[in-house]
């Protein structure tokens, strides 16, 4: 997704937002520089809310997708960022409702054990740890998880966070409070 593409150099110099104009115009060169310069950011984003690259991956074409259809509608005193992240948070989100519920832990088999000396404790550890973090993060209200990958992952400011999630900066702060909380409770034998 995120191969270079010909495209007339002069183009990757654009701003967003004007690359945004031309590709509502019918610029398929501009929206493919878009594509590229946002595909990475988006794809952590949809990895971390799926949890499975292969959803991650297709959540974000249709994002992609979805953004071409709609570039029409593209305010453009907005971040294109900011509009894709909602796109992809949207997206994401009605995945994880569509999903089969998970299988109970007791109804999967037991992998079959190598050497144990074949890979070191601690790698074990930090698998365990991150599969943990996983599973926190997956029992969280959806509304805080994405506050949190956001700001945590994603590095967003909590204003670009409230325009992403359709509030205001204190409700961001409330919910990555909670988030947090939940995850330094969930995450303590860990530490």
């Amino acid at each position: 997704m995120t191969e270079r593409i010909a495209v007339p150099p002069l183009v990757y110099d654009l701003p967003d937002g004007l690359l945004a104009v031309r590709a509502a115009g019918g610029d398929e060169d501009s929206f493919a520089v878009l594509v590229q310069r946002h595909s990475r950011s988006l794809l952590a984003l949809a990895r971390c809310m799926l949890g499975n690259p292969q959803d991650a991956e297709e959540a974000v074409q249709e994002a992609f997708v979805s953004a071409w259809r709609r570039l029409p509608e593209f305010r453009h005193g907005a971040e294109f960022r900011t509009w894709m992240y909602r796109i992809t948070v949207n997206r994401c989100l009605t995945m994880r409702r569509r999903r089969p519920p998970p299988l109970p832990l007791e109804s999967v088999a037991e992998p079959a054990t190598g050497d144990v000396w074949s890979q070191p404790a601690r790698v074990a550890e930090q698998d365990a740890a991150t599969a943990a973090l996983s599973h926190v993060l997956a029992g969280l209200d959806a509304e805080q998880r994405v506050c949190w990958i956001l700001r945590e992952v994603q590095g967003l400011p909590y204003k670009e966070i409230a325009q992403v999630t359709r509030t205001n900066e204190p409700t961001v702060r409330g919910r990555l409070f909670r988030a947090r909380r939940s995850l330094q409770e969930a995450m303590g034998p860990w530490r």
